[in-house]
């Protein structure tokens, strides 16, 4: 018998857990050196196998849109609220993107 914790669309065939994808984008407000941070958040994206786009940069926000496995989506968010040491991130604001109908969840 197998058993698992997990519910809905987190549990594949016999029980086996899924890895459950997601599309988020992410605001980072702060102070920052553009091609730093930037190539961090590439660096970042593509060690947790994650699709990152840019949709906005500047001296002072830095928006994104990413997507992959939940779990690594929060991974790559703590590593850029950490940010490289020349930039100092002050919030993250955070927006889930429902691709199914084209809208925003928050």
């Amino acid at each position: 018998m197998l058993c698992s914790t997990k519910t809905g669309d987190d549990v594949g065939p016999k029980g086996a857990a899924m890895a459950v994808t997601d599309t988020v984008r992410m605001s980072f407000k702060g102070h920052f050196v553009q091609p730093s941070f930037l190539d961090f958040v590439d660096r970042r994206a593509a060690r947790l196998d994650l699709d990152v786009a840019v949709t906005s940069s500047g001296a002072d926000r830095v928006a994104v849109e990413v997507s992959g496995q939940r779990d690594l989506i929060d991974a790559f968010e703590m590593a850029c609220s950490l940010g490289p040491m020349d930039c100092l991130i002050l919030d993250v604001e955070r927006c889930r993107i429902d691709t199914g109908t084209g809208g925003q969840r928050r």
